[in-house]
């Protein structure tokens, strides 16, 4: 059985499991080359080397209209720790509380010292209605936007939660809503042409501390987070720092339909996908892949 591992000891951000993912494609250059060309606006990806504790894996960047987006995981200004991009603010506060401020620069390294305005210059919002608009308009499979609108509904549906609303009043902020949409539909692409039989994850470590929100200090994960990882396995060994974004959370949980340590697997095949934040501990998503059959 052709099994894909996700070893999250150091979290997950949605940048990170789609670098890990790319290491494993056989021709990461084309794949990168199609991901740019399905039509997300002003968009573009690309893969570069990234050393941590001295291994060597990929680091994903996204372009918005020629610029590295700082990434808007979590809008809530936190300091990061692996970084993402904006996620749904609730309208109604008239800010981008998106789920967590923070300005990641694109590559996730963990922490970023995001301190959203709440207003983002004139940046427009799309709310998960229009979210599904622009998914549908992709130039990418069914099965892919099924996946991608489901990794989005769990964002959402946390979000509006949190806040006490609404799905439909959660907005999502543009610029960071198009670098999380990139990592999002690249990992569902990756997934469907990686085609494993099962999908398997760790334990996800979720760090430590507090994060800095335009609302005041929240505990880490951040609350949206925290609803996302509800039922699967978490822990902190105490890093400080906030190392499950919630676009991370809701890929692994989607995808991931057992929890364990690394299972009986013949691997063939090895992915880093680096943050870019420094710690004592590689700061990576490794991926596994190969045959679990247990012959």
């Amino acid at each position: 059985m052709n099994t894909l591992y996700f070893e999250c000891n150091m979290g997950a951000a949605g940048d990170m499991v789609m670098a890990a993912l790319l290491e494993l494609h056989p021709n990461p250059e084309d794949f990168l080359e199609r991901l740019n060309a399905i039509g997300i606006p002003g968009v573009e990806v690309r893969a570069e080397s990234h050393e941590k504790c001295g291994i060597v894996g990929t680091r994903v960047v996204v372009s918005i209209n020629g610029l590295e987006e700082e990434s808007h995981d979590h809008h809530h200004g936190h300091s990061h720790s692996n970084h993402e991009h904006s996620h749904g603010h609730e309208h109604s506060h008239g800010h981008e509380h998106s789920h967590h401020g923070h300005e990641h620069s694109h590559n996730h390294g963990h922490e970023h010292e995001h301190e959203h305005s709440h207003s983002h210059g004139g940046h427009s919002h799309n709310s998960y209605r229009d979210i599904e608009h622009r998914i549908g308009h992709l130039n990418i499979s069914d099965a892919i936007k099924k996946n991608a609108l489901a990794v989005y509904k769990l964002i959402a549906d946390a979000e509006s939660t949190v806040h006490g609303v609404d799905v439909d009043q959660i907005h999502f902020h543009e610029v960071g809503e198009m670098d999380a949409l990139a990592d999002i539909v690249g990992v569902s692409m990756l997934i469907e042409e990686l085609a494993p039989d099962a999908i398997k994850a760790s334990p996800i470590n979720v760090g430590s501390g507090h994060v800095k929100c335009s609302h005041g200090i929240l505990p880490v994960p951040a609350p949206a987070t925290a609803l996302i990882l509800q039922g699967i396995p978490i822990y902190s060994d105490k890093t400080k720092g906030e190392l499950c974004t919630p676009t991370g959370a809701a890929l692994i949980k989607h995808f991931a339909n057992e929890f364990c340590s690394l299972p009986m697997m013949r691997v063939s095949g090895i992915g880093y996908g680096m943050g870019t934040k420094n710690f004592e501990k590689a700061n990576c998503v490794r991926t596994f892949i190969g045959d679990a059959s247990g012959d």
